[in-house]
């Protein structure tokens, strides 16, 4: 069996890819993961090889910051240092059978177990320390005829250009809550799209209560003027504090409700109307993924937008010993947070596992970004967050519950009627979130439905596994037998 690597870096989006480049130049043996064909992760998504794309930097900000990193990369795995596994999607990490009794010693060994490329054959990787960097998935609040084809995530619509250099329609309505609006809908039509609204649940005044943090952002500030004039160039109406309260159509979508919202976002009675459109791109931000974290037994906090979060320290260690995080899973806070602290915490383990010192200088710049952009990041996290009239859009046959088709009226019976008091007991009386997407669609809407904050996701499995793979791992410490091999260890 090869030496275990010094460090297994989970996900290749901006904070995996720094924590990686940064943790080789360290001087660590680096193996890095990812579910993905293409570093870059989300954020700097590629498009497929086939469509022949020139420039595809001209599909995203920031490019140059992951450029120059994957350069990096590059540099490192031919010199041996980082070996890059793309296609291979993490489903557990466990400790390693023989440190599995001093679970608190950060030097013991992980096995991370992972489905890999398009057969999805097994693949198992070791190392001393881990470092999680798997991101975010879109928040979706569900409303009539959110199920009608045409009507997209937020995300999903971004997605679909950057990938396949595809639009999801002519005529585009972007709406929900969050910075990603304003984004996606520059997107849109700088690609050709008609988009006639931006649809902003929040408001922006509520921005004017951090206005200190907002100061200390100057760059985040002119990037949000550049949106901003990107929508008056193309004509595109910006509606705060209203929504999509309903999508109408047939076959696909046809038009949109959209309607004024009071404070807690409550649809104002006499505000409706209707426009006109071909497609819907629609999210209300994101939700960090956490199931190899929570899997762990990592501790969690709740985040200013009502997200659940990894509780992290200074250095971007979780609490369970060995493990680090950085990006999305410590709260969503975009790009530049997610690169400043996947570099943090690759000093970090390089200093716990090798005792390489730290620049104290750089030390203390880094710490000063983390701590402004994360500031900048709850104070939108907070401006955005849902209110809870949102339940309001919601008629009797809206279905919550996509894969099992859940609707409304039957979440509500199970909590006014049934005694349910949380998310898990709606599930058990209704099955909503006992689909193919396992509650990542509909999981925050039902917990909100149900009363309560949504809860971290916890699963055995991040992704589905065939049974083979589960049969061939090695049996539980101190049996004796090894499932690999079918005989004794």
């Amino acid at each position: 069996m090869t030496p275990p690597a010094d460090l297994a870096v989970v996900g290749a989006g901006p904070a995996g890819l720094a924590a990686a480049v940064t943790a080789a130049d360290l001087g660590l043996r680096v193996t890095l993961l990812d579910a993905g064909e293409r570093p870059g992760g989300q954020f700097y998504r590629h498009p497929a090889p086939g469509l022949g794309a020139t420039r595809p930097e001209a599909l995203h900000h920031g490019w140059r910051h992951f450029a120059a990193r994957e350069r990096r990369l590059e540099a490192h795995r031919r010199a041996g240092r980082v070996t890059y596994l793309p296609a291979h999607h993490v489903w557990t990490v466990v400790r390693d059978a023989q440190d599995a009794q001093d679970a608190h010693d950060p030097r013991g060994d992980w096995r991370l177990h992972a489905v890999a490329g398009p057969d999805e054959a097994p693949a198992t990787v070791r190392a001393r320390a881990v470092l999680l960097a798997t991101g975010a998935y879109e928040r979706q609040l569900p409303f009539p005829g959110w199920t009608l084809p045409g009507v997209v995530g937020a995300g999903g619509a971004q997605a679909m250009l950057k990938s396949g250099l595809v639009l999801p329609g002519r005529r585009v309505v972007v709406a929900g809550s969050g910075p990603l609006l304003l984004a996606v809908a520059g997107s849109l039509a700088a690609a050709g799209a008609r988009v006639p609204a931006v649809v902003e649940a929040a408001d922006y005044t509520a921005y004017a209560r951090h206005l200190p943090t907002l100061l200390r952002n100057p760059g985040k500030l002119a990037e949000g003027a550049v949106h901003g004039g990107g929508l008056l160039r193309h004509t595109t109406r910006l509606l705060t504090r209203h929504a999509v309260t309903a999508a109408h159509g047939t076959t696909r979508v046809e038009a949109v409700t959209v309607q004024r919202l009071d404070r807690d976002w409550r649809p104002v009675p006499g505000t409706a109307r209707r426009v006109p459109c071909d497609a819907l791109a629609v999210g209300h931000g994101l939700v960090p993924q956490l199931e190899l974290a929570t899997g762990l037994g990592c501790a969690t906090r709740r985040a200013p937008d009502g997200t659940p979060a990894l509780d992290l320290d200074a250095d971007q260690a979780t609490s369970v010993p060995g493990v680090w995080a950085a990006g999305e899973t410590g709260g969503v806070g975009g790009a530049d947070l997610a690169l400043t602290e996947g570099e943090i915490a690759a000093a970090a383990v390089a200093e716990t596992l090798h005792g390489t010192p730290r620049d104290p200088r750089r030390t203390a710049a880094l710490a000063r970004r983390r701590t402004r952009l994360r500031a900048f990041a709850d104070a939108m996290a907070a401006a955005h967050r849902p209110g809870p009239g949102w339940t309001g859009w919601l008629d009797d046959t809206t279905e919550v519950c996509r894969c099992e088709e859940v609707t409304a009226d039957r979440v509500r019976e199970a909590v006014t009627e049934l005694g349910a008091r949380d998310a898990r007991t709606v599930k058990l009386l209704t099955r909503a979130g006992m689909g193919w997407c396992q509650g990542r669609m509909c999981g925050q809407a039902v917990a909100l439905l149900a009363g309560e904050d949504p809860a971290p996701d916890r699963r055995p499995l991040s992704c589905p596994v065939p049974l083979d793979h589960l049969a061939q791992l090695p049996g539980p410490p101190g049996t004796g037998t090894d499932r690999t091999q079918g005989a004794p260890a």
